[in-house]
């Protein structure tokens, strides 16, 4: 028996790191075959092409930079247990993420879709690299596994412009209003960073 997960998410959401770790426990957890797919949202759909001052963007978004502070110890605590070690303080920009949530789909004809995803998590969250940078994203994801010259093609054109709109319709069509967002065989859906049990027992239920 095989599944099929389509999971909806933001390369900058760190819930959608965690969620992934939880995801691949789940599935080492489980006597099924598991075919994951990722799907664009993007948290920032108005951030201007060159990103913003992490800083000024999260004082922005929870009032103070006290505050955001104290939910990023929090998503570090979480992020440990699940053997991410996310270094917020070494981010300086929030990207766009619309480049990379095209890469993503290009890597997924190259059926490495999730190493790039990976190597794209990685950069952010645990090396503080701007994932809004072309030149960044070129060498993240060719040190993934996807050819450079396909990369840097793709991204001098509007290939895959189209997958950020079909993104938006799927997520409307899910009434996503947060990611990360899991869809199993199209039966049952589940929001948040759920416990690699909760995944285990959709699985059984979505057979």
């Amino acid at each position: 028996m095989s599944l099929a997960v389509d999971v909806i998410s933001d390369v900058i959401c760190p819930w959608c790191y965690i969620g992934k770790r939880r995801l691949e426990k789940a599935i080492a957890a489980a006597d099924v075959q598991v075919s994951v797919r990722w799907h664009p949202f993007q948290l920032n759909p108005t951030m201007p092409k060159e990103g913003i001052c992490r800083r000024e963007y999260r004082t922005r978004k929870f009032g103070s930079w006290e505050r955001s502070i104290e939910l990023d110890a929090k998503v570090v605590t979480v992020g440990k247990s699940e053997g991410i070690q996310f270094a917020f303080d070494k981010i300086d920009r929030t990207p766009n993420t619309v480049d990379a949530h095209r890469l993503i789909w290009l890597a997924e004809q190259h059926s490495c879709q999730d190493a790039v995803v990976e190597a794209l998590f990685r950069a952010y969250f645990t090396e503080g690299q701007d994932i809004g940078n072309r030149q960044i994203l070129i060498d993240v994801v060719a040190e993934a596994g996807l050819d450079r010259q396909a990369v840097e093609t793709m991204l001098g054109s509007d290939e895959g412009m189209d997958v950020i709109a079909n993104g938006r319709e799927m997520s409307q069509r899910y009434g996503v209003d947060g990611v990360p967002f899991f869809i199993i065989n199209q039966k049952i859906a589940l929001s948040g960073a759920q416990d690699s049990e909760t995944f285990v027992k959709a699985f059984q239920n979505a057979q």
